[in-house]
């Protein structure tokens, strides 16, 4: 059996956290070749580059930056542990959540479910990572996440045995500024024909059923500009570029935020969100905190 070196672990990781060999020698006491020395010896060890250089500065790379993320659990878990030996347990957190967020949930959505997470009652240390799908659901498969939380469930077909559970649905509601809302309230939403409308790049589940509801509706807005990141699109609809939707679930927040007017529901039209996880039970006692505050109070 192979075992981690967990000198040369925390060398790695102050370099990375100060930012190059120079800086970490200071901090450590050591001379900048010895320090080189014991890196050298912990990518030996584990078999991959943790760093590759960039003129004069370390960069990590993306196997050091997954050692990073461990590093910092491992050496945090140890200020826990010694709070325990010094008798300052009272405040300690007693559990850790790993949540992945996809990248096509809107980030008020996921403070709004995250938030009651926060509470001091529940002593939970949040870990999220916000990326795509496909990135999200590789790292629960290797459980390096708890949950994943989405807006569409996962197919029979993914690469992953996973299992959904909804936290529920709501509404999506169109917002726009003032000057261009009061153009359209009156025999809303028909109204939005030739209206300039910011959406969602194509192929995220939210622009498949905006698509399928103008459509159906015979309603065609004049699409200006399509968005990967919503935070990005209500950013340029607070500039007036045009109107844009969002779940209803954060409706005040986005008025109160962006500066918009809240035109009203697409009826009929649902944004619905889900936790996937490796197990079909929850047991998480963080995750079944979020599902049930999500379920009993956000939706």
């Amino acid at each position: 059996m192979n075992w981690l070196n967990y000198h040369h672990l925390q060398y790695f990781w102050v370099v990375a956290r100060e930012g190059g060999i120079s800086a970490a020698s200071q901090k450590l006491r050591l001379a900048p070749s010895t320090l080189s020395a014991q890196i050298q010896q912990l990518e030996d060890a584990c078999g991959h580059a943790l760093f590759h250089r960039t003129g004069r500065r370390l960069v990590l790379t993306d196997i050091g930056q997954m050692a990073l993320e461990y590093a910092d659990e491992i050496f945090g878990l140890g200020r826990e542990l010694m709070d325990v030996f010094q008798g300052r347990s009272s405040d300690r957190v007693t559990r850790r959540i790993h949540i992945g967020v996809t990248d096509v949930v809107p980030k008020l959505v996921a403070l709004k479910l995250l938030e009651p997470l926060l509470s001091t009652e529940t002593k939970l240390h949040i870990i999220c990572r916000h990326d795509r799908t496909d990135r999200l659901l590789a790292e629960l498969a290797i459980h390096h996440l708890d949950v994943v939380i989405t807006d569409e469930p996962v197919g029979p077909d993914a690469s992953v045995r996973v299992f959904n559970h909804q936290l529920g649905e709501c509404e999506l509601h169109v917002f726009g500024k003032s000057a261009l809302a009061s153009a359209v309230t009156k025999q809303f939403p028909i109204s939005l024909q030739e209206k300039p409308f910011l959406v969602p790049t194509a192929g995220t589940s939210t622009r498949k059923r905006l698509d399928d509801w103008f459509e159906s509706n015979d309603i065609r807005p004049r699409i200006i500009g399509e968005f990967d990141d919503s935070a990005l699109m209500k950013e340029f609809g607070q500039a007036g570029a045009g109107f844009f939707v969002s779940p209803s679930v954060i409706a005040d927040d986005i008025v109160r935020q962006y500066g918009v007017d809240d035109v009203g529901p697409l009826p009929g039209l649902h944004e619905k969100y889900y936790v996937v996880s490796t197990e079909r039970t929850l047991k998480h006692p963080g995750v079944v905190a979020l599902t049930n505050e999500a379920r009993n109070r956000v939706f």
